[in-house]
């Protein structure tokens, strides 16, 4: 869990690394070295088309923890961001990297949502 983590942290750093333009300040956008080191969470597994019920038990364990993990990354990110020495491309790094966080949670989220519905309706129709 922890390498999928690193890895899209390699990801999410490469991607605005190879999107670096420069700011007013002659700056590019880059993660300051500093939140480099936060650790953004793996997703959790994906929950089962046809979820039963302890299946969607677990995946309500897995994404509180997910939700913690996330709470944590950006709690890293806002600690980098308070070293003020920040270029204008660091910053905007920052909120890239933050917003990223969110949609993941969004995502995550939905599909849960997406699964309980989806459960409800199923055991609905058995009556």
């Amino acid at each position: 869990m922890k390498l999928k983590g690193a890895l899209l942290t390699i990801a999410l750093g490469a991607t605005i690394t190879s999107a670096a333009t420069a700011q007013d300040d002659g700056s590019e956008v880059i993660l300051p070295l500093e939140a480099q080191t936060c650790s953004l969470p793996a997703a959790p597994a994906r929950i089962p088309d046809e979820a039963t019920y302890d299946d969607l038990k677990k995946a309500k364990g897995n994404i509180g923890t997910f939700q913690a993990e996330l709470t944590s990354y950006r709690e890293c990110l806002d600690s980098s961001a308070e070293s003020g020495d920040l270029t204008d491309g660091n910053e905007i790094a920052l909120g890239q990297a933050h917003n990223y966080s969110v949609e993941m949670e969004e995502r995550v989220a939905e599909q849960f949502n997406e699964a309980v519905r989806s459960y409800k309706e199923r055991k609905a129709a058995e009556g």
